[in-house]
């Protein structure tokens, strides 16, 4: 099955508060290296034939983001078998 994976983040000028508190959180889990942390949304979009990138950025830019506060990022995913997938 065809997959588009779209990436949507706040823009850099916004701020993020969730964001703010995984990195508020990280030197108590003994993480003292990390300067920054933004947090968004990643939406899977699975097509019966051929993924269709100008189709998702459609989507995206009427659906899933919010264009004032927000950008998106738009790439094809390769099936699962050909791809390596790490699992945490």
């Amino acid at each position: 099955m065809a997959r588009v994976v779209v990436d949507v983040m706040l823009k850099p000028e916004i701020l993020d508060p969730q964001g703010q508190a995984v990195a508020n959180a990280l030197p108590r889990l003994g993480v003292s290296d990390v300067s920054s942390v933004r947090i968004g949304r990643r939406i899977e979009i699975e097509f019966a034939g051929e993924p269709d990138p100008d189709t998702a950025r459609e989507i995206a830019d009427k659906l899933l983001a919010n264009p004032v506060i927000e950008d998106f990022t738009i790439r094809v995913e390769e099936p699962a078998g050909d791809a390596a997938r790490v699992n945490a």
